[in-house]
């Protein structure tokens, strides 16, 4: 799928995240990476063979008491 020089990771690679965005929807929360993922703004992916990867965003500190 990719045409970049250098090209882009795969989907079932570790770094797939890396790949350059090729449809950028700021509006519906969600961008296409070329390598065929859907990700989200939560951080949550939709891999190119179905498989949903649960949102991984790190959990916010809570306030010294």
């Amino acid at each position: 799928m990719c045409t970049h020089s250098p090209v882009c990771p795969s989907a079932s690679a570790p770094d797939h995240a890396a790949a350059k965005i090729v449809a950028f929807h700021p509006e519906q929360g969600w961008n296409r990476l070329c390598n065929g993922v859907i990700a989200f703004d939560d951080t949550g992916e939709l891999l190119p063979n179905g498989e949903l990867t649960q949102p991984h965003r790190p959990m916010p500190l809570k306030a010294a008491a």
